[in-house]
């Protein structure tokens, strides 16, 4: 998820801020919330550092005392103080005198995790850069660290897709000790850039409190997949999905409550969670944060036509070279989320070449599978959502009545209600709670 700033999520703001012509929905209420800094990227980034504090991933000082002292647009500045305060967390979290509360051991180590994966977020460009590993190295180290203290711990498993050639990397938190509670589930997949270490924040601990088992999974494209199997982003997501429901409905079916079984999809996660639901019938409900109806028409109605024009013309070597040379241009002139945008993008679909990006996303359209959903699903929208406006909306039109469509608006209504972390929990639970027919608390 790339949080507060409408246009900073997905690959498409390569096309943005400079280069872009679309229209945006913003209105004079724009941006709802105060702004840390004159950098929309960064103010990003840096109110998904705050939210994490309300689930122990962060400390309110310590993120403001680093974001004081980065330069606005400046990589190395952005890397190097979250990294300092990665590193400075974790030697709190390491100190003898911290570790004799659970507490002290979950907190420090959570927030130490969390700020090494703000510290991976502008370091994509080159690929062999060491610190693409070695940072996030630190953060699963610190993030299994945490988790190992929760109350119940949570567990990383990894789940075979045979048909799918990989194996799913996943995180399973118990919300009960009874070996035979039988609760509801929710499994949790992120986006485009994301980490479910970033899910555990944004669901599992609300899920939890509320008496929820949760499981986290990541496949190709998606950070420890694409690290560890050098796999890029795929669009036929249930050879991804559909092991790990299998896995929920097996490995821990005494635990699980078959008829309360969710699927959420957090930012482009809610094309993922779509397309494996279209192929799930296991599924219970389907939670899509936000809607997305075809990654292509989002990312190409951004473009500039004369940009557009080479791209469709098939002129590939001219629209990547010119695509490529806005890179060495410099955040100044084409933005920082263009940069990030580009550097990121290309990384996690693994291709050097932005209109091989561009042909893989026309392979990424609901609206082909969409007939096939017949669970309720929640659609999400957000009221300053840029590149896919509108298309939520597609998404609930084509479900019909098995779709409850929700716009956020006001300070929860950026891009997967970043800063509103209470407000999405708030409103999601209580769609499935009604929904799924659960008294609280669950029995």
């Amino acid at each position: 998820m790339r949080s507060s700033t409408p246009i900073a999520h997905c690959f498409a703001a390569l096309v943005l801020s400079g280069l872009a012509t679309g229209a945006t929905n913003e209105t004079s209420d724009y941006p709802p919330t105060y702004q840390l800094g004159n950098n929309t990227a960064f103010n990003s980034e840096f109110i998904v550092a705050l939210q994490n504090s309300l689930s122990g991933g962060a400390d309110i000082g310590p993120v403001l005392g680093a974001v004081k002292n980065i330069k606005p647009g400046d990589f190395d500045s952005y890397h190097k103080e979250f990294y300092k305060l990665a590193n400075a967390t974790k030697a709190q979290a390491e100190d003898p005198e911290n570790n004799y509360d659970p507490i002290n051991v979950r907190d420090s180590w959570f927030s130490a995790s969390q700020y090494y994966r703000r510290a991976d977020v502008y370091i994509h460009r080159n690929w062999s850069e060491p610190l693409i590993k070695t940072v996030w190295d630190e953060q699963t180290a610190a993030f299994d660290n945490a988790i190992a203290a929760l109350p119940i711990p949570g567990r990383r498993v990894q789940i075979p897709s045979p048909e799918g050639n990989l194996t799913v990397e996943a995180i399973w938190y118990s919300a009960s000790e009874d070996p035979y509670a039988k609760l509801p589930t929710m499994i949790v997949g992120n986006g485009f850039d994301a980490a479910q270490e970033d899910s555990y924040h944004y669901y599992c601990a609300a899920a939890l409190a509320r008496g929820w088992n949760c499981i986290t999974y990541e496949g190709p494209g998606q950070n420890t997949v694409r690290r560890t199997q050098d796999l890029g982003f795929i669009h036929n997501w249930e050879v991804v999905a559909t092991p790990v429901v299998d896995y929920v409905l097996s490995a821990k079916k005494q635990v699980v409550d078959e008829r309360r079984l969710v699927l959420a999809g957090n930012s482009m996660g809610g094309y993922l969670a779509a397309r494996a639901a279209a192929f799930e019938p296991r599924l219970s409900a389907v939670i899509l944060v936000g809607g997305l109806w075809d990654l292509y028409a989002g990312y190409t109605s951004q473009l500039p036509a004369d940009l557009l024009s080479i791209y469709e013309a098939g002129n590939y070597t001219t629209f990547d070279e010119q695509v490529l040379s806005l890179r060495d241009v410099g955040p100044e002139d084409i933005g920082t989320e263009a940069i990030w945008g580009l550097d990121y993008g290309l990384w996690a679909f693994k291709t050097h070449s932005p209109s091989e990006f561009f042909n893989l996303t026309k392979l990424y359209r609901i609206q082909d599978v969409v007939h096939q959903i017949q669970m309720p699903v929640f659609v999400g929208d957000a009221e300053f959502e840029n590149i896919f406006s509108g298309q939520a909306q597609k998404v609930k039109d084509a479900l019909g009545e098995k779709s409850t469509f929700h716009q956020f608006k006001g300070v929860a209504g950026y891009h997967c209600q970043s800063g509103a972390q209470q407000e999405l929990a708030r409103t999601i639970f209580a769609w499935l709670n009604k929904t799924l027919e659960i008294e609280l608390p669950y029995s």
